[in-house]
């Protein structure tokens, strides 16, 4: 069954980008699975999550509330991944970055969007 956030660009690339970042995060140091990692999984998990809760919402005031936490979240998700790579943990993953970029892009021509009169 198909939901309004199922036909939405920035939706599928997101969950692109979770699929991604597991990947990813599954060669971090065992010490790291309650720290960073988890932290990292939860950020880029919030990002689908809040366009899809917002899209199911009835306004756009409430979809561009939720649009806006999924941006702050993959603002955090971007913020880590350079902490990561400053550990060593990661080298420079261009896919991944290259994902962030698009999607933040997406989400903020949804926002503008949502936005005009």
């Amino acid at each position: 069954m198909a939901r309004k956030h199922h036909s939405l660009e920035v939706w599928k690339k997101s969950v692109n980008l979770v699929t991604e970042i597991y990947k990813v995060t599954d060669v971090y140091p065992e010490q790291e699975i309650y720290g960073l990692t988890s932290q990292i999984r939860r950020s880029a998990i919030s990002v689908p999550s809040n366009i899809a809760e917002g899209a199911a919402r009835t306004g756009h005031k409430e979809f561009l509330k939720y649009l806006s936490i999924a941006r702050g979240s993959l603002s955090e998700l971007e913020t880590q991944m350079i902490i990561s790579k400053n550990l060593g943990y990661i080298n420079d993953n261009h896919q991944i970055t290259h994902l962030i970029e698009e999607v933040f892009s997406l989400l903020g021509g949804l926002i503008r969007s949502l936005k005009q009169p």
